[in-house]
């Protein structure tokens, strides 16, 4: 089971968000099974969205495998910004 779910909040046609998500695919390979990788479009799941309260969009949550937020991020983050993220929300 993971121990961390990271989840990028993105949009269709966003430049920034298919940065983010090229960022957050080099970095997948190094947590292997540690981590689960998610992305919801907010057009797609506006209510997924909504209760997540994401008001912009690229946006990374991070949260630990009892559901609790434990980092998030608008913007495109730098893959050492993820990993310091990952890493401070490990048990």
């Amino acid at each position: 089971m993971p121990e961390l779910r990271v989840t990028l909040y993105s949009s269709s046609f966003c430049g920034a968000c298919s940065s983010t998500r090229e960022t957050l695919a080099r970095i997948a390979p190094l947590l292997g099974e540690r981590v689960a990788w998610n992305e919801i479009n907010v057009a797609d799941d506006p209510a997924a969205s909504e209760a997540a309260g994401i008001t912009a969009t690229p946006t990374v949550v991070i949260t630990g495998a009892d559901g609790i937020e434990r980092m998030r991020a608008a913007g495109v983050p730098t893959a050492e910004h993820v990993l310091r993220a990952l890493a401070a929300a490990l048990p």
